[in-house]
């Protein structure tokens, strides 16, 4: 992981590798966004001429090297786009800086180390440059052959992040910056801890390991751990997991994580779709859908990073987790279209389709997790393929049965640079989804099919329960090229919105 630091060090006099600056767009071309000062001065006054001459314009992820001129300790100079320059009066808004320090991060690929002379108004503008330059610098190299499996550490393999980022411009004995750097290194590890699970393959990841990797961290971070085998899961009556993991030689796990705090008033139930890897079942998937199914457990990953991440953090919540966790195969012992299971709540689903398996595994998790009563119950599933043509590749759709609380979540997943867009839960799309045979289908009318996979988790929610879905299909697992502090691969997508919303839980902002 690489190292955060704030250093009240001068750009001038720093030794690092590289040291990042920023440039915005401005009205008549490029412009030295604050921080840089020293740098600009090493250049006399001539930085932003030169990056101009060299073709740059400001323009975010821009990126752009210089040899450092005499006058400065770091031998390159790396200049990155912030965007527009800010309105008379404004700042760089956090997402830019976060952004900026992401791209800059994966630009010193196997540097020791890089200073961030970004522009720093407070602590949280700290907080964002470092938790952007900890996401953008993540590689995941453990199958690389000069990687772990190769017997090398994997700080010396070619490739290795960026070992050392340091915040100039910073204040390191002042609890505020302090704080705001000791939490983006917390939230950061923690995103990258999801990373590490979706981007691992589902050879080495099934609903076993995976709780076996839950249970190495609540021995670590000091969190109660139960684990629901496939016997306590069949005697229980969780006919969902059962149903969906049947066909699998590797059986279905329930696991419920919780960190609980001395002084908390309110508790969050997070419940994550745990399909290690979906085949899509007997209603196989075509040829072409098959290759990135590995990322099919990013909600759980991403509800069991955010509680280990509220645990480092101390906050004043509880905060459950439930892994749904369950592999999607096709076999002789495999769930059929047309099949009826028992859910762990009592009532009965036709399964028409075995490739909408996500919202069966969730049914019987956010049963159990009603029962417990909490305050509140978020699910985070890569579930529809609806939501992202819906709402394309970067942003998730946010479902409730409280307006105020969908709200809330889709301003806390802005506040913390995550794309999301509130979605609805059209009641007449209910009806399609019943059943001549069951008390209802899992499958509905294919036209606003994400919504109906909302509705039909609704009906598992506990009365008077308030709750939120975030379908993530989109933005989990990123295909295309890296951008800002997005990687290939998994993304850790909703980490960072949970964390939010434990955090407004703790101080009381939340109904």
């Amino acid at each position: 992981m690489t190292a955060l630091t704030l250093s009240t060090s001068s750009a001038a006099t720093l030794r690092a590798d590289a040291l990042v600056v920023g440039v915005a767009k401005g009205p008549k071309g490029p412009v030295v966004a604050p921080g840089a000062e020293a740098v600009d001065q090493a250049f006399d006054g001539k930085l932003a001429a030169v990056l101009e001459t060299l073709g740059a314009s400001g323009g975010e992820g821009e990126v752009t090297k210089l040899p450092a001129p005499a006058g400065l300790k770091a031998p390159v100079v790396l200049a990155v786009g912030l965007g527009d320059l800010p309105e008379k009066g404004e700042t760089f808004d956090e997402e830019a800086l976060r952004r900026a320090a992401g791209t800059a991060a994966r630009a010193l690929t196997g540097a020791k180390k890089a200073a961030f002379a970004l522009p720093v108004e407070d602590a949280e503008s700290a907080g964002a440059i470092g938790e952007g330059a900890l996401l953008g610098a993540y590689t995941f190299t453990a199958y690389r052959s000069n990687g772990k499996a190769g017997g090398k550490k994997a700080a010396d393999a070619k490739g290795a992040p960026l070992a050392e980022a340091a915040i100039l411009g910073g204040k390191p004995r002042d609890k505020a910056f302090k704080a705001a750097v000791e939490r983006a290194a917390a939230v950061a590890t923690e995103v990258n801890r999801a990373r590490d699970l979706i981007n691992m393959p589902s050879n080495d990841l099934n609903p076993k390991t995976f709780a076996a990797e839950a249970q190495a961290a609540a021995k670590e971070f000091g969190l109660k751990v139960e684990v629901l085998d496939e016997k306590a899961l069949l005697k229980g009556g969780y006919g969902g997991l059962m149903g969906v993991g049947q066909g699998s030689a590797n059986p279905p796990r329930l696991v419920r994580i919780a960190y609980t705090h001395a002084k908390a008033a309110k508790t969050l139930a997070l419940v994550g779709k745990g399909i290690t890897y979906d085949s899509g079942g007997i209603s196989l998937k075509p040829a072409g859908h098959n290759e990135t199914m590995k990322c099919d457990m990013s909600g759980a990953a991403a509800v069991f990073a955010a509680v280990v991440a509220a645990a480092k953090l101390g906050l004043e919540v509880n905060v459950t987790g439930w892994l749904a966790l369950a592999e999607n195969m096709p076999s002789g012992t495999a769930t059929r279209p047309g099949d009826v299971l028992t859910m762990y709540s009592g009532k009965t689903v036709e399964v028409l389709n075995t490739d909408a398996e996500g919202r069966l595994v969730l049914a019987d998790a956010l049963t159990r997790a009603s029962e417990e009563n909490p305050d509140a119950i978020v699910d985070v599933a890569t579930l529809t393929g609806a939501m992202v043509l819906a709402l394309g590749n970067r942003t998730f759709g946010v479902m409730s049965n409280d307006d105020a609380f969908r709200t809330a979540l889709y301003e806390i997943a802005g506040e913390v640079g995550e794309q999301a867009w509130p979605m609805p839960l059209p009641a007449e799309l209910r009806k399609s989804m019943d059943s001549p045979v069951a008390d209802m289908a899992n499958m509905g009318e294919r036209p606003g099919g994400g919504l109906v996979a909302g509705l039909f988790l609704k009906e598992f929610v506990g009365e008077g329960i308030t709750w939120a879905h975030l379908d993530i299909a989109g933005p989990a697992f990123h295909e295309s090229a890296p951008y800002g502090y997005t990687p290939k691969g998994g993304t850790g997508s909703a980490v960072r919105t949970l964390v939010g919303l434990a955090e407004r839980t703790a101080a009381g902002d939340l109904g």
